[in-house]
């Protein structure tokens, strides 16, 4: 490792910008002649369009156009696409309703754009849209799975009857009812994994601007992946071919998944261009946000686990319901299947395992993926059943996981995932001893001494990240390949440029990748930038997710380089007339081993170019590329373990002490792995503790501000004590596993199982708020 190398603590390179206010988001672009939308969006979660009538706003001077439904479907502009396949038990394929970028007919949820005004300035358009008359005939709503199945319950979509989009299942269903008839004890759970709202710190925003005289369409747009938007707007939804479609995705403030999709905001915006002959912009407000962004989630799951008389699991069963809301949104199929219920063994060795998923519309916002996507769904179910069974049996939490842990790899569970390597033994130890497991009996006493009731509760999980290969997924119902691509430009005096199709939006991936570069050639970071986010520029990528943009991303880039510096060192042994295989790359020079020869990274460079004394039959230039595509998928995992107290005279919690010990593989930059767990651990202590988007029953959304959404503060939060374990993913040659979503993933179940031991009430559900504590406390 060098100072900048693989395994440093470097600085972000790119937080000069951003701690300056120098940062380039979407909202800072300005077009000449750039006009603003602002959509006119349904009050009703379940209504008929009867009728819009725009004649007052079209009078205001500045309004450019009134734009409604009915035109954009007419100008057969295609609908939102939904891009993974999933078939039901019965072999149906899942029922997709129609989602039209704006409403022509009906609105199935409270936000679903209807119109959308155009005009000169923001506060204008705004105005305006206030003069926009709609008739709408309300219809009957529903909010929650539970209701939209019944009988009776208001129907969504005409393709989907009872509401249902699919019955799904995976496992060995005999198997699994044969280990639990000669089960020794069987433990059963009921839970609900609670809804959240995404909330990045920048909302989303989009410029459309068309060029006439080319028929070119250029759009801005805070994208994840702005190649597959582009693919999908062009393949799918009819807007421009796609030689004719530029997407650009700038700096980016957060996405959480939330930002994976194509939105109708961005559709309409480049509709709504070439149909004024105008640039376009839309930011949408926070209130938007919570109305529009893809929410993340929203399971209702009754599960039940068998262990024989010496504890050991024989088998598990799942059965959850799925709140999609009002549509399919672009992944959303894949979350609660292949994203979750393959991720069911966890950390054990579970011999048998069946587990039914039902998607359900319901008439709120559409739900997708979000930080984890599916898998915290599928670790809290597991570690709350964990922590329960132990309660059960009358063991130690930890005792009991150890019993069923997983040591032999790789391992094929019985739900499709192969885990390629591991040592979950050594992850739990690690957080035991960071934590004085030991130590917490007496550490109780001392509490109910004075007053308070301490719990400890811990999560051991498992994620599948990178998701891929594309094979894999393909046969799974995927839409779309799951590699990544990269490109290498060494300049000819020696600068480099990496093109890669990941996209960062937070994950530091301009300082990051330039250390994989400064340890392959020696050179330091600042000589090396970071190319991404503009189709243009970059061949084709499939962006960021799933925490892989390095164990997928960063392997593309070393591909590409391995490229490069092999025609590099043929170009070096050329000129140092030595042998190519005596040619070594050591502090930027090319050397000739055991001799003082060498020539310099800038010099090689130059004789690439100048093409004066090149090897016979080589082309000049110094750039290559190359896709990568995984054997399989990675499997990051680790051990959480929560000590907190819980006042019993308010229902309170304060945290004693967190602890996290990850297994993340290899570290590129340790420091900002650590802001990575930071962040997820904030995120799964908010969904624990906090973070609820509430549907009344007439599906009106009764937390669409901040007022009434708890987003975790600093001052809800631990200190947090992080370590790492290591076992090398020998599914890439940098033995990476991924980070992003680990915190999470595992936080959750953490603070419940704490929150429940120290009250001594199992039956608590997510948000674990003051009231409900206190009302879970005192209940009979």
């Amino acid at each position: 490792m060098g100072v900048e190398g693989i395994g440093a603590s470097v600085v972000r390179k790119e937080d000069k910008r951003f701690i300056t206010g120098k940062g380039r988001y979407v909202d800072d672009i300005k077009l000449p002649g750039m006009t603003y939308a602002h959509f006119i969006r349904s009050p009703h979660a379940h209504a008929k369009v009867k009728g819009i009538d725009s004649s007052a706003a079209l009078k205001i001077p500045g309004v450019v156009a009134v734009l409604t439904g009915k035109e954009i479907v007419d100008d057969k502009v295609g609908n939102l696409i939904c891009g993974w396949a999933i078939t039901s038990k019965d072999g149906s394929p899942m029922k997709m309703g129609a989602w039209p970028a704006m409403a022509p007919e009906t609105v199935r949820f409270v936000g679903q754009a209807v119109a959308v005004v155009i005009a000169e300035t923001k506060n204008l358009a705004r105005d305006a849209a206030e003069a926009v008359v709609v008739n709408y005939e309300e219809l009957p709503a529903v909010a929650d799975v539970t209701s939209a199945i019944k009988a009776g319950a208001p129907q969504l979509h005409p393709e989907a009857p009872g509401n249902q989009v699919y019955d799904w299942v995976i496992g060995d269903e005999a198997a699994t009812s044969a280990a639990f008839a000669k089960a020794a004890n069987v433990v059963k759970l009921d839970l609900t994994n609670n809804r959240l709202a995404p909330n990045p710190m920048e909302p989303r925003s989009a410029i459309a601007d068309y060029d006439t005289a080319e028929e070119h369409y250029t759009l801005y747009t805070t994208s994840q992946n702005p190649h597959v938007a582009r693919l999908v707007l062009s393949a799918f939804y009819n807007i421009a071919p796609e030689h004719k479609l530029r997407v650009i995705a700038p700096d980016v403030g957060g996405g959480f998944g939330s930002k994976i999709y194509i939105y109708p905001e961005e559709m309409v915006a480049l509709w709504a261009s070439k149909k004024t002959g105008r640039p376009v912009k839309w930011t949408g407000d926070r209130t938007e946000a919570f109305l529009t962004d893809a929410h993340g989630r929203d399971h209702v799951t009754h599960a039940e686990m068998a262990f024989d008389a010496s504890n050991k699991i024989v088998g598990l069963k799942v059965k959850t319901y799925a709140n999609f809301g009002a549509y399919m949104s672009l992944f959303s199929s894949a979350v609660p299947t292949y994203l979750y219920a393959t991720l069911l063994s966890g950390q054990y060795v579970i011999p048998a395992i069946h587990a039914e998923v039902i998607g359900v519309y319901t008439n709120t916002t559409p739900v997708d993926a979000y930080r984890g996507a599916g898998r915290p769904e599928a670790s809290y179910l597991l570690e709350r059943m964990m922590e329960t069974a132990a309660r059960q049996l009358k063991v130690d939490p930890a005792a009991l996981r150890k019993a069923n842990f997983i040591t032999q790899f790789p391992y094929q569970t019985p739900v499709i995932m192969a885990y390629d390597v591991g040592d979950f033994n050594a992850s739990l130890d690690a957080a035991m001893k960071a934590i004085d497991y030991a130590g917490f009996a007496g550490r109780k006493a001392q509490a109910k001494a004075a007053g308070k009731l301490r719990g400890i509760g811990v999560s051991c999980y498992i994620e599948a990240c990178g998701i891929a290969p594309s094979k894999a997924v393909g046969s799974l119902g995927a839409g779309v390949g799951l590699w990544e691509s990269a490109e290498v430009r060494v300049n000819p005096v020696g600068t480099i440029e990496i093109l890669t199709g990941s996209h960062s939006h937070g994950q530091g991936h301009e300082t990051t990748f330039c250390q994989l570069v400064a340890e392959r050639l020696g050179v330091p970071i600042s000589q090396v930038s970071i190319v991404h986010g503009d189709t243009d520029k970059v061949q084709f990528g499939m962006g960021t997710y799933g925490s892989r943009s390095a164990a997928v991303g960063l392997t593309a880039i070393l591909k590409a380089m391995e490229k490069m510096e092999a025609k590099a060192k043929k170009i070096a042994a050329h000129a140092l007339e030595a042998s190519e295989a005596d040619i070594v790359i050591e502090n930027g020079e090319f050397k000739v081993t055991g001799t003082d020869k060498a020539i310099a990274l800038p010099m090689v460079a130059l004789a690439a170019y100048t093409a004066h004394n090149l090897p016979d039959g080589m082309e000049p230039g110094l750039k290559e590329s190359a896709f990568y595509d995984p054997t399989n998928f990675t499997f990051p995992a680790g051990a959480y373990i929560c000590e907190l107290e819980v006042d019993p005279g308010t229902g309170k919690t304060s945290f004693v002490n967190f602890v996290a010990a990850d297994d993340f593989g290899r570290l590129i930059n340790p420091m900002i792995v650590e802001g990575q767990v930071h962040g997820g651990l904030a995120q799964g202590i908010g969904q624990a503790l906090l973070e609820h988007a509430v549907y009344d029953s007439n599906a009106q959304p009764i937390t669409a501000s901040f007022m009434d959404y708890t987003m975790p503060r600093a001052d809800d939060l631990p200190s947090f004590k992080l370590s790492h374990t290591t076992t090398l993913c020998p599914g890439n040659p940098l033995g990476i596993k991924g980070c992003g979503e680990a915190g999470a993933i595992g936080a959750s179940a953490a603070v419940i199982n704490a929150i429940t031991d120290a009250i001594g009430k199992n039956n608590l559900e997510m948000p674990a708020t003051p009231d409900r504590v206190w009302r879970t406390i005192h209940s009979a």
